[in-house]
């Protein structure tokens, strides 16, 4: 026996249904597509999510809420993370948005907040876009200095 002469077990594989091929084979006529309708002409096809005519569910649910067009989405990053790269030895004394960028902290076109989880002991210079109070007050405890953009 080779892969050539293969062939699967006597009954184990049925025939499709020869459709549209005749009154005698039981599927002629319509097809197995009914009678008249939409649904039994050739070239046929509904939209997602179209529901017979009734108004369609994304439609129906209300939708609520609002969205501010003029948001400013702010990168946040806290001050355990600070801490961590200055004791890592990738920052020194002063922080700017290269260095964050670099870090892969930011993106380049990010607007940044520095936010005061975590506690910071090292002495840093940081420059971003915005504070919160608790993380620019921890900054000028530890002797830096908090510079806004």
């Amino acid at each position: 026996m080779s892969l050539h002469n293969l062939t699967p077990a006597e009954g184990s594989i049925k025939k499709g249904k020869r459709i549209a091929r005749g009154e005698g084979s039981g599927k002629g006529g319509t097809a197995t597509r009914g009678h008249n309708g939409q649904k039994s002409r050739s070239g046929y096809s509904k939209k997602i999510g179209f529901e017979g005519g009734q108004m369609p569910l994304q439609r129906r649910v209300p939708k609520f809420g609002f969205t501010n067009i003029n948001r400013k989405e702010y990168q946040g990053i806290n001050l355990d993370k600070l801490q961590s790269l200055v004791d890592s030895g990738k920052i020194t004394d002063t922080v700017s948005l290269d260095v964050l960028v670099a870090n892969r902290l930011a993106g380049k076109n990010d607007l940044v907040k520095i936010l005061g989880n975590g506690e910071l002991k090292a002495k840093l210079n940081i420059t971003v876009h915005k504070f919160t109070a608790s993380a620019k007050a921890a900054i000028e405890a530890a002797g830096g200095e908090a510079v806004t953009l």
